[in-house]
């Protein structure tokens, strides 16, 4: 089946249960209702679809000038290795590009470091500037 991309924030429900494939969801505990309002806060998204099952997604989080911080590049793990988080990632940049952006900042999931690479992005020297906080 073809995937089918779109650039409108998913159903909630849909949202919700392809986030869980990730497990991020076991260490801060979002409903579907509180992942909605982020999802639906964001400056873009891309979201990959076979049939009408929600597969795929990434997001923009931005001011729309220079603070840009791409998330939420999930891909159901069946269907991982197909090139769909690929084409998530370049619309998702074309996008900051169009824009004017200059800059984009990630956090990568463990292991998707090199996935990043192939597409210009570099790791932060260890002793770079960044710190985090979780509440």
């Amino acid at each position: 089946m073809a995937i089918r991309y779109e650039n409108f924030s998913p159903d909630k429900e849909a949202f919700f249960e392809l986030f869980e494939t990730t497990g991020w969801n076991v260490k801060y505990g979002f409903t579907a209702d509180e992942l909605a309002k982020a999802v639906n806060n964001s400056y873009f998204i891309v979201c990959a679809y076979s049939g009408l099952k929600l597969i795929g997604t990434g997001r923009i989080i931005s001011d729309g000038v220079y603070q840009t911080l791409i998330g939420d590049m999930i891909v159901h793990p069946d269907y991982q290795q197909q090139g769909i988080g690929s084409e998530i990632l370049t619309a998702l940049i074309e996008k900051c590009r169009q824009d004017g952006m200059k800059q984009i900042h990630l956090t990568s999931a463990k292991g998707k470091m090199d996935f990043y690479k192939k597409f210009g992005f570099e790791a932060r020297p260890a002793d770079a500037a960044g710190m985090q906080k979780y509440l």
